[in-house]
């Protein structure tokens, strides 16, 4: 049930994020703005820019993936700096979470989950997945559509939704 709740729905964010990006670089070369701008913007001076938005997005989602299964994933160095340098940030984290399967998160929801700044408490796999990966991961990614719409680029919410699997 993890596998479900987290990996498919991150890998379809991400492809949304990669199309918002892709209108804001539309947006930054019809208004003749650097993307560079847009990649260093932020909603409030003390919060992250664009940039760190996507890196911690890519890292909530692969690194999810990692602590329920235990499976390696790759590290990125955090040295992006053009805007194709992010695109490829976000297709790589795709394809590491396109690697993994539903059967990899068998007994996921009774694993200990940590981190350095718990301090030596932990999460069971249930309870970081619906309290910390989850939340983070959309967090990141609606701050980065925010970033984004704040600064111009015509984007709504289909754009963050992303297309819907409609039945007739």
């Amino acid at each position: 049930m993890l596998y479900e709740t987290t990996n498919p729905p991150f890998v379809k964010m991400l492809r949304n994020l990669l199309e918002i990006l892709d209108k804001g670089a539309q947006f930054a070369d019809s208004k003749k703005i650097d993307m560079e701008v847009l990649l260093h913007s932020r909603l409030a001076p003390d919060q992250f820019p664009l940039t760190r938005q996507i890196q911690i997005a890519c890292d909530t989602a692969k690194l999810c993936a990692h602590r329920l299964t235990g499976k390696e994933v790759p590290s990125h160095a955090d040295n992006e700096k053009t805007f194709g340098d992010f695109k490829a940030r976000i297709e790589s984290t795709i394809s590491i979470l396109e690697k993994f399967s539903a059967a990899d998160y068998k007994g996921a929801e009774a694993k200990h989950i940590t981190q350095p700044r718990w301090e030596g408490q932990y999460l069971t796999g249930e309870e970081y997945v619906l309290h910390h990966a989850i939340p983070n991961f959309y967090f990141h990614i609606t701050t980065a559509y925010s970033i984004l719409r704040h600064n111009g680029v015509d984007i709504g919410k289909k754009d963050y939704l992303g297309k819907l699997p409609l039945k007739k």
